[in-house]
């Protein structure tokens, strides 16, 4: 059961955080992995760990996920390397901060671009070849802010993620008849390089808040996305799933202290 040797997997945002945990997953169960980001540097270090996980081939593609034409090039690739494509984890986002007050144009358009276009032209750059597969599946990453929670100084981020997930249900039922699924992951607190520079005294006080007591790992993330991605899961379209620790649960900080 479960099985993804030589599935056809491409993941955007694939060289640094949830986005290397996921393709991970992938390259360990026997999937040939693209991974697709803006950093050529970044893309060559993480091919070289990737590709001592699993039998699999890998590619690093550079990649602006906000420019369907570099999108295309990007499917392209992918599918000239593999022969195919399966699998697309649309992972791609960034996240940074600016208060409501403050925000400009320029910063709103910047998440937008990225978080929402990028979602859009993957999957139009992935269609064809997705259809082909005849059991494509889509796995965007969304997260908890925005579609359950909020957070001060991320109105943009939140909006962004909330709308990946109205995407998700009307590609779902668009793509529905030719055999593809299109799901999403909500994150929650995960313990990426970004994170983990804020210090021990900051991730314990976040893990502290948590019902599973500790931050979540990008492969978490890489697990459900593997599962969604197997022929097994292809009853299920158009859910958004929180992997958390149960973080969006307590309705008060007193529900998890001891």
């Amino acid at each position: 059961m479960f099985e993804l040797t030589d599935r056809a997997v491409l993941v955007t945002g694939g060289s640094k955080g949830i986005g290397r945990g996921i393709a991970s997953v992938f390259a360990r169960a026997g999937a040939h992995v693209a991974i697709a980001a803006r950093s050529a540097g970044d893309l060559d270090e993480a091919v070289g760990m990737l590709d001592a996980l699993g039998p699999g081939k890998v590619l690093g593609v550079p990649t602006d996920i906000s420019d369907r034409g570099s999108c295309d090039e990007m499917a392209a690739a992918a599918v000239e390397a593999f022969g195919g494509l399966d699998v697309l984890c649309a992972n791609a986002g960034i996240f940074p901060e600016a208060s409501l007050a403050t925000m400009t144009p320029e910063q709103l358009a910047e998440v937008l671009d990225v978080n929402v276009k990028g979602t859009f032209f993957a999957v139009q750059a992935c269609m064809d070849a997705l259809i082909a597969s005849g059991t494509g599946r889509v796995v965007l990453t969304s997260s908890i802010t925005g579609p359950i929670t909020g957070y001060p100084g991320w109105t943009h981020y939140g909006a962004s993620k909330s709308a990946q997930l109205g995407f998700m249900r009307t590609a779902a039922i668009e793509l529905a008849p030719h055999g593809i699924t299109v799901n999403a992951i909500l994150p929650g607190n995960i313990l990426t390089e970004g994170l983990a520079e804020m210090g021990e005294d900051y991730l314990a006080g976040m893990a502290s808040a948590i019902p599973a007591g500790a931050l979540g790992t990008p492969e978490d993330i890489g697990h459900l996305a593997a599962f969604l991605a197997t022929r097994e899961a292809g009853y299920i379209t158009g859910q958004a799933v929180a992997v958390d620790g149960g973080q969006v649960l307590p309705e008060s900080p007193d529900a998890v202290r001891p």
